[in-house]
């Protein structure tokens, strides 16, 4: 029994070290893509991902709402206007 629970116990922290050490090396080489900036959580990760050094590509519906964006960001950030609602 006591063995059993040790290698449970062995097994979780040896999956949560090999987790911790899962990281993306040179994040200011990558580049996202967020649809939904306009407002709410997309227009909160973008600034946020700007602002720990990532590019970001930020999709806003309106062009109110990426010159809104593109004012609280640096320059990593490009806006585009895209309205994902549409096929076209």
């Amino acid at each position: 029994m006591w063995l059993y629970l040790a290698a449970f116990v062995g097994l979780y922290y040896l999956l949560h070290w090999y987790r911790e050490r899962q990281v993306v090396s040179h994040l200011q080489d990558k580049y996202v893509f967020i649809t939904g900036c306009d407002s709410g959580f997309g227009n909160l990760l973008a600034r946020q991902l700007d602002a720990r050094g990532l590019r970001v590509l930020a999709a806003c519906l309106t062009e109110k709402g990426a010159e809104q964006l593109r004012g609280q960001t640096s320059d990593r950030l490009e806006t585009v206007t895209l309205d994902v609602t549409k096929m076209e």
